[in-house]
């Protein structure tokens, strides 16, 4: 952070939700709030398959279960489990999960890119 900018404070309760590649997403800290990185509450129950050319995530499970693919492998989620996945990383997740997701840099929204079946 630079001198120029400012603390934030955010409650999840102020920010509306809305669907995204990865299920329901509330942006905590977002692009235009100029940080480092984003952070995002999301809600999963069955992700599209994508990666970001950009970024790197660092998965964090709050609550519920469920799984994950990343390129050619599968893991298992649930509370606790913290996953980092790199950028150009194919990555998907499924199940009952509420997750904190950093993203460095920020820009993220903007670095989603789709895998269609079979490519």
């Amino acid at each position: 952070m630079t001198l120029s900018t400012q603390m934030i404070r955010r409650e999840i309760s102020e920010v509306t939700p809305w669907t995204e590649t990865c299920g329901l997403i509330r942006p905590l800290i977002e692009e235009n709030d100029q940080a480092a990185g984003e952070v995002h509450h999301l809600e999963i129950t069955d992700a599209t398959l994508h990666y970001h050319e950009r970024t790197d995530e660092f998965y964090y499970v709050l609550s519920g279960q469920g799984r994950m693919a990343l390129d050619d492998a599968e893991i298992e989620l649930h509370e606790g489990v913290v996953v980092y996945v790199p950028r150009g990383t194919k990555h998907r997740a499924w199940g009952d999960l509420k997750v904190l997701v950093v993203c460095i840099p920020r820009g993220v929204l903007h670095d989603v890119h789709e895998v269609r079946p079979g490519a």
